[in-house]
């Protein structure tokens, strides 16, 4: 393998032209690996699963430099990720890959019908920055299980992840299968004007908006996976102590910087004082105490400045709209870092309950009946994901069975992203598509139906329509009816 490549860009013309010739030669490997073995998928999901292990001081060097992110905290959010679903589909791919036999209905008996699974082709994985390792090699190892050729362009915003990622797969794969492209939305833009198979976006649901038109121009199906408001109720029936330790978890973790984080919390105005205390408990005992926090190693970065400054935006104008501030004052800039912040009295009009907060803020609302949540979840686009954590089954339910969600934990924030027999996607606002295990194979398939005669009727459903064939169409049709 080349693993000498340089960073392809389209900054400049030929750069253009080279991202071109780089698009057609995969379009030539993508027919080529259509009639690939499962063995052969399984041997390079083995050697991305085996480097990922050899380089992941690599992948720890890198995400610190980006983000200050602690070793601990990339081994669970970005290398267990990427290894247990490379680990997944090599278990699985064998039965995924066979076709699926579908029993005859009762119009079609006399047939023998089976869906075949086929590689959608030339594929764009477009990931972003929060977990740049993860949501880049993610993707990337369900397209390799549904044998398909692929360009992935990372975010310009961890540099130093996308070098590693440009330099990791240059050693697995050569760029007719695999091809890391760097540069920024210009680049983005050129990759778009190509007429891609699929195409797997994973960021903001505005820039999502744009992936879908350009993918409308070619009629390629894409996968968005994109965010919104995820809530948390917390109703009085919960164990606080532990709602608050695993909340507190969810949120700050990787600096709030999740798609997937809980967003906002409705807490049950019985227990809302009890909350908020288990919740400094709970900072303390994950983080430390607050006046070092700042030296403390296992809590990351916001990315860059300017999110840095969105972010203190949102909470400069909560408190100037009433917010309070339960867990003391919030420190000045300093290396992008900003303390976990929990605030209570937060007003609907703020613009903090607005817009994803995508930082370590965390609203906290008080409600007395499960009515108002509800319906305040209900009036906003549907969220990534929706957070219950209660011990009344009544009440369980009837948050789920009355809200939409593109996925929701019960008692628990986050996990469902790391359960590979889980769908994870959003839904409408928060994204298309599906991805993880065997959704994600399918994500990057093409399911293909085959039916094939052996003694089949349907020569009595053709002309010349005689009696005889007219009597047997209208029995037909009365008999299915």
């Amino acid at each position: 393998m080349n693993s000498t490549a340089r960073p392809i860009s389209a900054d400049a013309e030929s750069d253009t032209g080279r991202l071109h010739r780089l698009f057609e030669s995969q379009q030539a490997k993508a027919r080529a690996l259509r009639t690939s073995s499962a063995a052969e998928r399984v041997a390079k999901l083995a050697r991305l699963r085996k480097l990922m292990f050899e380089k992941r001081e690599a992948v720890h060097a890198a995400c610190h430099a980006d983000f200050a992110k602690p070793a601990a905290e990339v081994e669970v959010t970005e290398i267990l990720p990427v290894v247990a679903e490379a680990h997944h589909a090599m278990r699985k791919l064998k039965s995924w890959m066979k076709p699926k036999r579908k029993r005859p209905t009762l119009l079609m008996l006399g047939t023998r019908a089976e869906v075949r699974t086929e590689p959608r082709g030339v594929c764009l994985i477009i990931s972003p920055w929060n977990y740049p390792i993860n949501l880049s090699l993610g993707p990337l190892v369900s397209a390799i299980a549904a044998g398909n050729t692929v360009i992935l362009k990372p975010s310009e915003m961890t540099p130093h992840c996308a070098s590693f990622l440009q330099e990791f797969l240059a050693e697995l794969f050569d760029e007719d299968e695999v091809a890391v492209v760097q540069g920024a939305a210009e680049t983005t833009q050129t990759l778009l004007e190509l007429p891609f198979d699929h195409i797997f976006f994973t960021g903001s649901p505005a820039v999502g908006r744009i992936v879908m038109g350009a993918a409308a121009k070619h009629l390629s199906s894409v996968t968005l996976e994109l965010g919104g408001k995820s809530p948390v109720i917390v109703d009085r029936s919960a164990k606080i102590k532990s709602a608050a330790t695993t909340l507190m978890w969810g949120k700050f973790a990787n600096n709030g910087q999740t798609c997937i984080a809980p967003d906002y919390v409705y807490v049950h105005d019985e227990i809302r004082d009890e909350f908020v205390a288990a919740c400094r408990e709970a900072l303390d005992s994950l983080y430390g105490a607050r006046e070092k926090l700042a030296d403390n190693g296992d809590y990351c970065r916001i990315v860059n400045d300017k999110h840095y400054q969105r972010v203190r935006a949102l909470l400069d104008d909560a408190i100037e709209r009433g917010a309070k501030l339960p867990v003391g004052t919030v420190p000045a800039n300093e290396d992008r870092f900003l303390a976990p912040t929990l605030l209570t009295q937060v007003g609907e009009n703020a613009r903090i309950m607005e817009e994803e907060i995508f930082g370590p803020l965390m609203p906290i609302l008080a409600f007395d009946d499960i009515e108002g949540p509800i319906a305040a979840i209900n009036a906003r686009p549907k969220p990534l994901a929706l957070y219950i954590y209660a011990t009344d089954k009544n009440l369980i339910e009837t948050v789920l069975s009355r809200t939409s969600a593109g996925g929701s934990c019960v008692n628990q924030t986050m996990m469902h992203f790391l359960h590979g027999q889980l769908p994870f996607g959003g839904v409408n606002n928060s994204g298309i598509g599906n991805s993880h295990g065997h959704y994600g194979y399918l994500a990057f398939s093409h399911e293909r139906s085959v039916l094939r005669d052996r003694f089949s009727l349907a020569f009595l459903f053709r002309p010349p329509y005689n009696a005889f064939t007219r009597a047997f169409i209208r029995f037909a049709v009365r008999w299915l009816s």
